[in-house]
């Protein structure tokens, strides 16, 4: 991912000074008002926003106010839910922001408090879900570190400009375990595991089978091949098989 140079500048000098900020603020405890506060100064300065054009908290759905949103041109591009920096991240939290989202069509959700940030991406299916794409510590954050800057560079406004966050949540739906995983056991694969030892051991006699065996019992983790993201990961490898294999019959008969 490229980071702009004057997003790289931005991040080496202000990084440092809102975590003495955070850290001084999570001594006292402050309250849910005041994190806000801090919140949309690193919107700001941080991320790049227009404290004054493009942040607000009057956002109202169904006659609720979200904390903080992110509004480019009139449309907004996050919802950001905020709570105390004492306060840990929690479910309900998540719940009430994704709702908030779901409630206007909004896909990106920010939840934090101050320290603790993390991106969700709302699902538009039935019912409503919703996805971690990222998660930081905005404390432990190295500016000169590549993947820390990948992440802070996900929420700013240079970000938004180029679709950042989809190309993240791309990537992540898309380079996991479970694909891995999925891949390791397509059909295709196993016969290429089972050439090759054949190779290194001319003559050795094993079938597919048991090389499928021996990948889900000893190799794989179960958490990889069992549960909602496996089945997903499994049927997107089979999907993609079989319209590669419509593809080539195609061409077949055109040919």
């Amino acid at each position: 991912m490229f980071i702009p140079k004057k997003v790289f500048d931005r991040f080496s000098k202000q990084v440092g000074i809102f975590q003495k900020i955070l850290v001084s603020a999570r001594d006292r405890d402050i309250n849910e008002a005041d994190t806000v506060t801090i919140v949309s100064d690193i919107l700001s300065d941080v991320f790049g926003f227009d404290k004054y054009a493009e942040i607000t908290s009057e956002f109202a759905i169904r006659n609720t106010y979200c904390d903080l949103a992110i509004k480019i041109d009139g449309k907004v591009k996050y919802l950001i839910e905020v709570k105390a920096i004492g306060l840990g991240l929690k479910e309900n939290h998540l719940r009430q922001a994704i709702n908030y989202g779901a409630n206007e069509g909004i896909q990106w959700v920010v939840l934090t408090n101050g320290v603790e940030w993390e991106i969700h991406q709302i699902k538009f299916e039935k019912p409503i879900q919703s996805e971690l794409i990222c998660n930081c510590n905005f404390l432990e954050i190295n500016p000169k570190k590549t993947d820390d800057q990948e992440k802070l560079f996900l929420l700013c406004k240079e970000g938004l400009s180029k679709a950042a966050m989809d190309e993240f949540a791309e990537r992540m739906e898309n380079v996991n375990r479970f694909i891995m995983g999925a891949i390791l056991l397509d059909e295709a694969v196993l016969a290429t595991i089972r050439r090759e030892l054949r190779r290194i051991v001319p003559g050795l006699k094993i079938e597919q089978q048991e090389i499928e065996n021996l990948l889900k019992n000893e190799v794989l983790k179960r958490e990889v091949l069992e549960g909602e993201q496996a089945k997903k990961a499994k049927s997107k490898i089979k999907r993609t098989n079989s319209k590669q294999a419509t593809k080539k019959q195609v061409e077949e008969i055109l040919e």
